[in-house]
């Protein structure tokens, strides 16, 4: 199992971390009591821009769930389709070469899922097994990949598509003036991955998936999620996930690493969800992590903000096209998300 590409799209629209601080401002006026609280929270998310769906101007006419939905399923759509074609070419593929389509987003609904419209948009094999996944927010393009390489250990000689695609600008809400809801309008933007997982039998391009483990977390829902009302998605993200991070993730993956024979120092290259800074910071801590080993979650946390999903597979395009290790070096894929829970995937380059 390989992991053949790995490709991103972006919306048009794309502001400095200050303009958006000022639109925000202005798109929540006397709503927030304390001006300075806003500033402060964009000013220590690690973010620089972001991309946004639409221009900044069209969230104040918004009125409706209904209306940003109707966005969201446009967009994310023209996303969609970007993302996959640069991914289908990367690796030297054809849309009628896939095998099965595993489609990744907790901003938006819509039946059929995105899948089944781009199956139809862009004429993709009739037989292709869909699998579109909902709620599992930051941690299902980790998840997805698993769910792919599960597919392609049954089926060596398919490949499988996965794509996520996150609007998260969509899902703003203007009544909510929440620390929650401040912080997640400073931290998260908008935008699409794709990544194309090979069987066996299907070429020796890309690293290997060598093993992935799926870890729950019991009774912690209540970390990280959406409030889902009459006015469309409202975040749940909990000051303790942190804690949360420190305390579990590294037994998890010594435990996973252990039934391989493996320790952390034998992994030398880190692909890790950008989830925002105290994220970061506390799985550095739990992890050990130094001398710049999450660098590139980093810097795409600077460039594009937390793209949910999809954000752990911008970091694997990152790597794979401009900071590959050398071959044969051991490395891990691995994102947390609402569940609580956690996808790790073993990758040799």
């Amino acid at each position: 199992m390989r992991i053949a590409s790995a490709a991103s799209a972006f919306p048009q629209h794309y502001y400095s971390q200050e303009m958006l601080l000022a639109a925000l401002q202005e798109y929540w006026g006397e709503k927030v009591a304390n001006p300075n609280v806003l500033r402060r929270l964009h000013r220590h998310v690690g973010v620089e821009g972001r991309f946004l769906a639409l221009p900044k101007e069209e969230y104040v006419k918004m009125r409706t769930w209904g209306e940003a939905n109707h966005h969201w399923i446009r967009i994310a759509k023209e996303l969609g389709e970007k993302a996959v074609t640069s991914a289908l070419a990367a690796a030297g593929l054809h849309g009628r070469n896939l095998g099965a389509f595993f489609f990744a987003s907790v901003t938006g609904i819509s039946s059929p899922s995105i899948d089944a419209l781009l199956i139809n948009q862009m004429g993709l094999c009739r037989g292709i097994r869909r699998v579109p996944i909902f709620g599992l927010g930051c941690v299902a393009g980790a998840a997805a990949i698993s769910r792919a390489a599960d597919y392609v250990r049954a089926y060596p000689d398919q490949v499988a598509l996965v794509l996520s695609v996150e609007l998260c600008s969509l899902t703003l809400q203007r009544e909510d003036v929440s620390m929650a809801n401040l912080i997640s309008a400073g931290l998260f933007g908008d935008g699409a991955a794709a990544v194309i997982v090979t069987g066996d039998e299907c070429g020796e391009s890309g690293p290997k998936i060598l093993a992935t483990r799926s870890v729950f977390y019991p009774n912690t829902e209540e970390m990280m999620g959406w409030d889902i009302t009459e006015k469309g998605f409202r975040i749940i993200l909990s000051r303790d996930l942190p804690d949360l991070v420190r305390k579990n993730l590294a037994h998890d993956l010594d435990g996973f690493l252990a039934e391989r024979g493996l320790t952390r120092s034998d992994i030398k290259s880190w692909v890790l969800h950008t989830g925002g800074p105290k994220i970061l910071e506390a799985t550095a801590d739990a992890l050990e992590l130094k001398n710049g080993q999450l660098d590139v979650s980093w810097d795409c946390l600077r460039r594009t903000g937390n793209l949910s999903s999809a954000s752990v597979l911008v970091v694997l395009e990152e790597v794979m096209k401009n900071r590959r290790p050398e071959p044969g070096t051991l490395g891990l894929l691995a994102a947390m998300g609402p569940g609580f829970c956690a996808e790790f995937v073993l990758l040799e380059w």
